[in-house]
């Protein structure tokens, strides 16, 4: 009897021990599994946000974090948009900016985002725009003739494989670019990559819109938002070209609040342009612009600026360099369709922008699709995967620290790279794309979350 006791008395304390031991061992992984990285164990570059279970704790997270993030980022600007916010509402009652400011995520000014304003409808322009647009016919004729011709007939058949909830709107309707304005806001963009022609010139599809960059500045001001610009290709564009594109533009729009000026690193405040199809024109012409020894050199001048050039090939990035350029942009929203497109290349690419003191600003987009324009282009739509698509591209991006981040794009409806507000629609001949089983919002709600997650990422850089 009396070694039966001390047996039974050995077996509960060793059980104590035993799960005594098991508890230490579990608290342990525990605080382990707090401090791990956010890709840790997922495998790249999908991330967290591709984990619908997850997505609810990481939530809780982003929106303690908000209010710090409402006094961080750039400094500069934000004090800037402040002061002139407070000048501009002197007169009036300061609770609507109050509320606005309350109601919407804080501005990141290391987000930019195309933005398009060639559409117009009866109502304020006498004629649709842009949403009428041509099929355009593939170049070899023997496969065009397989596709469908003529152009779309709007409202109900517009050239595009979405549709808008605004309609088919003009850009030029002030209430418009309000809810535009509202919804760049609400996704915490901070920088609007306004497509820009000189004056009295636009694409072959569209009208003059030089007219209505004072009213998004206005509008963008009111948002506590800041635009810069993205000259687009045109006849004759060379070095002298740009150099009065620059001039003017600074000139006219360089004072306005809402002008976008970029903080480098040696504490300058220049503007920022973005330069699309730059390859098109060789490195040597570039040169005489932007390089100090270039005979219509811009560089130690008043109108002295950051540009950045468009890269699709490799071999560009060496001509980019020569050119003069500040840093390159790959804008495409098809992974795989171009070596700069490629998710794949971006560490490479940043690898020699540091190199060569450059800014490498990657592209992200939410998809790709174009054959409401382009019928015979399936091979390069790219499926949105009810929001993976994009997550995965703004993981790619963070994982190369980029100064920048530019999205493809708000409303470039035509080749489905928007994440504006799309609802779903049926009529008797198209039946066209939607965000379901999302809500319209969805796009502006993960460019938010991917936001928040690259502010606190940069912090961890920065230290």
């Amino acid at each position: 009897i009396l070694n039966y006791d001390i047996m039974a008395r050995f077996r509960r304390r060793t059980c104590i021990i035993l799960l005594l031991f098991i508890l230490f061992i579990c608290s342990i992984m525990m605080a382990l599994k707090t401090l791990r990285p956010d890709r840790a164990g997922f495998g790249d570059p999908f991330g967290l946000g591709l984990l619908p279970e997850l997505q609810q704790r990481t939530v809780l997270l982003d929106s303690k974090q908000n209010s710090l993030n409402r006094v961080q980022g750039d400094t500069v600007t934000h004090v800037s948009n402040l002061r002139s916010i407070t000048v501009n509402t002197m007169k009036a009652s300061m609770s609507p900016v109050k509320k606005l400011e309350e109601e919407l995520s804080s501005p990141n000014y290391n987000f930019h985002i195309f933005y398009y304003t060639w559409y117009g409808n009866p109502q304020f322009d006498g004629k649709y725009i842009h949403w009428n647009h041509p099929l355009l016919p593939h170049w070899d004729p023997k496969i065009a003739n397989n596709y469908p011709k003529g152009r779309h007939n709007p409202p109900e058949d517009i050239g595009a494989n979405f549709y808008p909830e605004l309609g088919s709107y003009s850009s030029k309707d002030p209430t418009v670019i309000e809810a535009h304005m509202k919804q760049m806001r609400s996704a915490s963009t901070g920088v609007i990559v306004l497509s820009w022609y000189p004056p009295g010139m636009a694409d072959e599809n569209g009208e003059p819109t030089d007219d209505l960059v004072p009213v998004v500045l206005d509008h963008a001001h009111k948002y506590n938002l800041k635009v810069t610009f993205h000259i687009e290709p045109y006849k004759d564009r060379d070095d002298r070209s740009m150099y009065h594109n620059v001039k003017y533009i600074i000139d006219k729009y360089g004072s306005h609040p809402a002008f976008y000026r970029h903080k480098t690193s040696t504490g300058r405040l220049l503007p920022l342009f973005y330069v699309y199809d730059s390859y098109v024109t060789i490195p040597e012409i570039w040169a005489n612009l932007l390089t100090v020894s270039g005979s219509q050199s811009i560089r130690n001048t008043p109108y002295d600026a950051l540009f950045i050039a468009l890269l699709v090939e490799e071999r560009h990035k060496h001509d980019i360099h020569r050119s003069g350029f500040d840093g390159m942009y790959t804008y495409f929203a098809t992974n795989g369709f171009s070596f700069g497109s490629s998710h794949h290349n971006w560490a490479s690419l940043k690898a020699f922008c540091d190199s060569n003191n450059l800014m490498f600003i990657p592209s992200v987009g939410p998809g790709y699709i174009d054959t409401s324009i382009r019928p015979w282009n399936n091979h390069n739509t790219r499926n949105r995967v009810n929001g993976k698509y994009y997550e995965t591209a703004f993981s790619a991006a963070l994982l190369v620290r980029p100064e920048i981040i530019s999205i493809t794009s708000f409303n470039e409806w035509h080749e489905g790279t928007q994440i504006e507000k799309a609802v779903p629609k049926r009529t008797g001949q198209v039946v066209y794309l939607d965000y379901k089983p999302h809500k319209p919002n969805v796009y502006l709600e993960l460019t938010q979350k991917w936001s928040e997650k690259y502010r606190k990422e940069q912090e961890q850089w920065l230290m």
